[in-house]
Formats: structure tokens, C-alpha cells, sequence
């Protein structure tokens, strides 16, 4: 896998940077690979700033789906040349000891500035000891800097396949509280789970006790656990919701597959057409 990644953005930033660029990139692996040391390594990782643009990478659907076969998730839709340049670099570290591997991206993420924060976490699940970073997720999720945090939460594969269900559910509720969309989240419905819906519903109840709004998004995470006790709270909804609140109500009330809700749902008809939770997201983040 790392070897193809490695491939691909090498490609990408070929295509979009000055010859330059590539050549010097192309000398500090050389010099690397003939004598690994962490001096250059560190070295060029913050020096790729002065030699690659923050420019979009030019992307079709080929390419998208050639990362997305080389890493289940890999998501290259907002990535930039930097950045594929950074990550490229990152590939190149020495994975002979896990020790030593950790030692250089713990320093490199404890001196990044924001742009290289998002570079590392976003390549997270491309690292050669991916599954034993999970604490560079948790950690990751701590910032309240936007950018950083969507680098770990959103189109990133790795949260759902290594966070801990504590970490995960933090990882969602915080996304609600800063505004995220969750639809971006990976994997939102395969690791929904009994203590996240709890958490969200008091979420909920907190924010309409402040008079404040609350993401119709957050219902996608208690759907599949809602009973009737819950009843109050889908009332709510289906009476006093705009538009997309209540599509998001009768969306997890057919989830929850319970009779008494969708009973009740019988008296509240839809009058537009019905709607999945990407859509909802869509419309309400965008």
C-alpha cells in the first residue's frame, strides 16, 4: 500500500509542480534513502513549504478511485500539491523500528504548524504502523482548530477503523458542537452504538433548554436506539421542526423499526419527498 500511495502522489505532484520542485524532492530522497537520518528528514518535511504551492490537486474520477483502491477511504477530493507533497515525504521514513518511526512523526506533531498538523493526521491511514497510531486520533480531536480537526474526522477513514468507541463517540459530539457536517464522517452508521445515542440525546435536550438549534444530523446517531421513551423528543420534533428536522425525525423513527413510533409517525404526514441522511446533511451543512 505504501509503496503505491507513494506512487500516486508522486504522479500528482509531478504533474502540478515546477520541474524544480520535483528535482530537489527527488535529491532529499536520495540523500535519505543513502543515509537515513532524522536531521533530513525533519529538514525537508518543513522545508517542502518553500518549494510546493498550496494549490487544488487537479483530480478526475480515475485518480479518485485508483487512491480509493490503493486505501479503502482514502479521500483525495480536498487534498492540495503541499500537502500530497508533505504526504510523500512522510512515506519515506524508515518503518525498521516502530520505536524509532514513532519518535520522528510524535516530533513532527509536536512542532507542526496548523498546515502540517492536517497533513499528518489526514495521512494517518497511510502511516506503515497506522493501526497502532489511534492515539494521534485522540489526540487529534482535542483542537478546536477547524481544519485540524476535519483533517482527523472528516473523509478520513482511519477514526472508525481504530478509535475506541469512547474516542469515537467524543469524536461525533464534538463535530456537533463545532457545526461539522457529519455525513463527511466515515462509517457514521456501521459504529453508531447505545452510549453515543445516549450522549446525543442529552446533547439535545441541553442545547433546547439554552433555546439553541440542534443539527437534524444528530438523529442519524440515535435512530437505530430509539424507543418510547424517546416519544417526547420525536414529538418535538415533528411539531415544532422546520423542514429538515422533521424528515430527520421520520427518518429515525422508520430506522428505529419500533410500532409505537411509527405509529405515531402515521400522524404527522410528510408532505416532501422523502429524504436519506446525506441529503439532510447536504442541505443543511452546505
Amino acid at each position: 500500500m505504501n509503496n503505491a500511495a507513494q506512487k500516486l502522489l508522486y504522479e500528482l505532484i509531478s504533474q502540478q509542480s515546477p520541474d524544480e520542485a520535483v528535482t530537489w524532492l527527488d535529491q532529499q530522497a536520495g540523500k535519505y534513502r543513502s543515509q537515513p537520518n532524522n536531521r533530513i528528514f525533519n529538514l525537508t518535511f518543513s522545508t517542502i513549504v518553500r518549494h510546493f504551492e498550496k494549490a487544488d490537486l487537479t483530480l478526475n474520477d480515475k485518480t479518485l478511485q485508483r487512491a480509493e483502491q490503493i486505501r479503502s477511504g482514502w479521500d483525495l477530493s480536498q487534498w492540495d500539491v503541499r500537502q500530497a507533497a508533505r504526504t510523500y515525504w512522510l512515506l519515506q521514513l524508515s518503518a525498521d523500528s516502530f520505536e524509532e518511526y514513532r519518535k520522528v512523526l510524535d516530533r513532527l506533531f509536536a512542532t507542526a504548524d496548523m498546515d502540517e498538523q492536517v497533513t499528518l493526521y489526514a495521512a494517518l491511514p497511510l502511516y506503515d504502523y497506522s493501526d497502532q497510531m489511534a492515539y494521534r486520533a485522540s489526540e487529534g480531536i482535542r483542537t478546536n482548530i477547524t481544519d485540524v480537526f476535519d483533517a482527523v474526522a472528516l473523509r478520513n477513514p482511519y477514526p472508525a477503523e481504530y478509535m475506541s468507541d469512547e474516542a469515537w463517540n467524543q469524536m461525533v459530539l464534538k463535530a456537533i458542537f463545532m457545526g461539522r457536517p457529519l455525513y463527511l464522517i466515515q462509517q457514521l452508521d456501521e459504529r453508531r452504538n447505545p452510549d453515543q445515542a445516549r450522549m446525543l440525546i442529552d446533547f439535545a435536550h441541553e442545547r433546547w433548554a439554552a433555546s439553541r438549534p440542534v443539527t437534524p444530523e444528530l438523529w442519524r446517531g440515535v435512530a437505530p436506539y430509539l424507543t418510547e421513551e424517546h416519544l417526547p423528543n420525536i414529538q418535538r420534533l415533528l411539531e415544532q421542526g422546520d423542514k429538515l428536522e422533521k424528515q430527520a425525525a421520520a427518518l429515525a423513527i422508520k430506522e428505529s423499526e419500533n410500532d409505537t413510533l411509527n405509529k405515531q409517525l402515521a400522524n404527522y404526514p410528510q408532505s416532501d419527498k422523502e429524504l436519506d441522511w446525506k441529503t439532510i446533511g447536504i442541505r443543511y451543512n452546505d
